[in-house]
């Protein structure tokens, strides 16, 4: 299979580094992108070949990887030279199927994806909506390449929007909890490299916690929480600031976000 990305910035590089970490030859991999000096350093540390936007046409995959402005022009400059059998993918946020399908010559498979950055380390969570040309093998394709750098999940593109209020944006909520227990930690006097390490192994093995405990968050939060102990009067803090209901204003506030992106 030959697969093409284009846009190689820090999404692209993780996704590049995921498929040749599970097999696939450099060879068969190629980038557009569009500074020299970026593509030379990914040539150099991947080993892969840069290509132009039309040359790219003649991949069986093709990733697109670039910012959600630049994607019509992508799209309008590739679409003549697409084999017919070409799957497109794109990881463009707020770019719906049919403006992804409009832009391209009809009948052409096209999937849209929207990724995590802990992709970065192999860790990340994407949702796969499938366009109307794709076939079942098509589908398992793209869920193998997420599956490079992390876990995926087929949905229906009308529930992508809350699955990025959980997933897409959701790495930003746990940094922005992190950075709160961070500086707090320092306030009760620690060294801020001191808090930082007890908050990051902190996240790690709690989410490692809930991933192969088979318990669910509710009942490992009450495995902490003794009555009247230090964790309980934490957590009444919490719950008396609203915290809760904050979260769930929050992902209302970033599906609302996706729909008007989208249009």
């Amino acid at each position: 299979m030959k697969l093409t990305l284009v846009g190689a910035g820090a999404m692209g590089e993780a996704l590049l580094t995921g498929w040749l970490a599970g097999g696939h030859a450099a060879d068969d991999l190629t980038i557009v992108e569009p500074s020299p000096q970026r593509a030379a350093v990914i040539e150099e540390t991947h080993g892969v070949r840069s290509v132009t936007l039309a040359e790219a046409g003649a991949a069986d995959v093709v990733v697109l990887a670039v910012k959600p402005h630049q994607i019509d022009d992508v799209l309008s400059e590739l679409s003549g030279d697409l084999q017919p059998s070409a799957l497109v993918v794109s990881i463009a946020a707020g770019t719906p199927l049919k403006q992804l399908e409009d832009g391209l010559r009809h009948g052409t498979a096209v999937v849209r994806v929207m990724p995590n950055t802990p992709a970065l380390v192999g860790e990340g969570m994407a949702g796969i909506v499938r366009g109307s040309h794709v076939s079942d093998e098509q589908v398992a394709t793209v869920e193998s390449l997420m599956n490079a750098v992390g876990k995926s999940v087929v949905v229906q593109e009308k529930h992508l929007d809350a699955l990025t209020s959980v997933s897409g944006s959701g790495p930003a909520y746990l940094f922005y909890i992190a950075e709160a227990m961070i500086e707090g930690g320092v306030h009760q006097g620690l060294t801020r490299a001191e808090a930082t390490e007890l908050a990051v192994q902190t996240f790690v093995g709690s989410a490692k916690l809930l991933a192969e405990s088979g318990k669910s968050a509710t009942v490992l939060r009450e495995m902490v929480t003794s009555p009247a102990g230090t964790t309980a009067a934490a957590l009444r803090v919490l719950d008396d600031r609203g915290v809760r209901a904050a979260f769930l204003e929050a992902m209302e506030a970033c599906v609302r976000r996706g729909q008007e992106m989208a249009g």
